[in-house]
Parts: C-alpha cells; sequence; structure tokens
C-alpha cells in the first residue's frame, strides 16, 4: 500500500506518478496535504507543503481522485488527511464528495476513536471505512476498543514516533501485531520506517499489509523530471517483486 502526496511535486505530476504506481498497488493512500501534519516525518511534510505552496486544496484533490478513476485507476483508493481540513468542508460533505470521486475510505491521523463517532457514521452510510490506528504503546483496553469497531483494516504504527525511511523493524513489531491479531477480525496493515523490499518482506510474514511512503517520495525526488512516474512505478514494483521472492526464499 504505498502512500503517495496528492499535488506534489505538481498536481500534474503527481497524478501520473500515481496512475504508474497503481497496477503495482493492492491499497492506495492518497495524502491530502495539511499546514501541520503532526504525524509525518520531514519527507511527506516537505512533500506536504511543497503542494500546499502549489496551491492544492482538498476540493482539488477530490477532483484529482476522480480524474484518476476516469483514467481508468481501479485500485482502492483511502484519502489520508487531518480532522481540521475535514471539519472546515463539512464531515457530511466531505464524505459525500470523497465518496462520488470514487474514495473507498480515509485514514485521519489526529482524529481518535473516541471522537471519531460522527464521522465513522457518516462514513459507514456512504459505505466507505474510517481507519483507526494502534501504536506499539497501545494497551489491552486500547486494542479491544479499536478492533471492535474496525472497518477495512487497522493500521498499525510499526514504532513510537514520525514516518520516515528507518534502517531496520522494531524488535518488538512481531509481539505487538500478535497482540492485536487476537481480538482483530480485520486485516491488520503495517506502516511507519518501511523503506525497503526486505522489510517488506519481514513485515509481510506477520501482517496484511505494509505501508511505503517516505521512501517511495525519496525515489521520486532522486529521479529526473521526465522520469519520475517511472522511477515511481519501479520502486513500488521492486518492493512487491524482491519481497516477494525473498518471503518464499
Amino acid at each position: 500500500m504505498p502512500y503517495y502526496t496528492l499535488g506534489y511535486p505538481e498536481m500534474a505530476n503527481s497524478l501520473d506518478i500515481i496512475s504508474a504506481i497503481a497496477p503495482h498497488a493492492d491499497l492506495l493512500e492518497l495524502g491530502v496535504p495539511f499546514s501541520d501534519p503532526l504525524a509525518d516525518g520531514p519527507t511527506i511534510q516537505r512533500s506536504t507543503q511543497t503542494a500546499l505552496e502549489n496551491g492544492t486544496t482538498v476540493k482539488k484533490c477530490l477532483a484529482a481522485l476522480q480524474t484518476l478513476r476516469q483514467q481508468g485507476v481501479e485500485t482502492p483508493a483511502l484519502l489520508m488527511g487531518y480532522y481540521n481540513p475535514i471539519l472546515a468542508y463539512g464531515e457530511e460533505a466531505f464524505v459525500r464528495d470523497a465518496a462520488e470521486a470514487g474514495a473507498d475510505g480515509f485514514i485521519v491521523p489526529d482524529l481518535p476513536p473516541e471522537e471519531a463517532d460522527e464521522l465513522e457514521a457518516v462514513a459507514a452510510r456512504y459505505g466507505l471505512a474510517l481507519i483507526h490506528f494502534l501504536a506499539p504503546t497501545s494497551n489491552a483496553e486500547r486494542i479491544a476498543a479499536v478492533t471492535k469497531r474496525a472497518t477495512g483494516f487497522i493500521y498499525l504504527v510499526s514504532l513510537t514516533g514520525i514516518t520516515g525511511a528507518r534502517a531496520q523493524v522494531a524488535d518488538d513489531l512481531g509481539a505487538f501485531i500478535g497482540r492485536v491479531r487476537q481480538t482483530s477480525t480485520v486485516p491488520l496493515a503495517v506502516g511507519f520506517g518501511i523503506s525497503t523490499a526486505a522489510q517488506v518482506a519481514e513485515i509481510g510474514r506477520l501482517a496484511d499489509g505494509v505501508i511505503v511512503g517516505s521512501a517511495l517520495i525519496n525515489a521520486v525526488d532522486s529521479a529526473e523530471p521526465a522520469h519520475k512516474a517511472q522511477a515511481a512505478a519501479e520502486f513500488v514494483r521492486g518492493l512487491v517483486s524482491l519481497s516477494a521472492s525473498q518471503s518464499v526464499s
């Protein structure tokens, strides 16, 4: 499940990049830029700030998703954004417009389950999922509360910190996934700090999905302007193919 920021480096580029990676992804996480992305590290912060400076708005992000659907992108897509822009847009209007644009659900990092009832209910009326988070620090009570109301999948944060590529997977990740697995009836996807095919393969043996964001943006940044979409596709395809070969070896 690759993450990519809508509007980065410009909106047209981002659509080309997302179209290129979609065939190699089971799910897409599309970032809606916000000025205070508290869960994100320097790479995604930079991409969202650039997108904002380019004039990217919530409405333009919804229009971009609709364009992707019209262009034939069928991969399920979740809009990842922070709660303030959703509240300003209006929860009902945002969910309605997202559904019409072709969204399959939402990831809202700064909306805890205790405060998510209204958005969750609106999303359910439109047949969309609201994804909840669990972290290694989540206690048994928290895990039970999230797994009870989870739809789609549960986003497991692999470490205590912000997004960004790390050199290795946390030592206690397997135990964390196991604790959640005991009560979860939905798939478990792991994100934060994952950047290599080896890490994807390692986590893929334990979880149902793996989310990669900052490393993908780094791959795009390293490519020449005319080859950014190709570089993105090769990076995601490489994660999938190399991790698959390692998982069976």
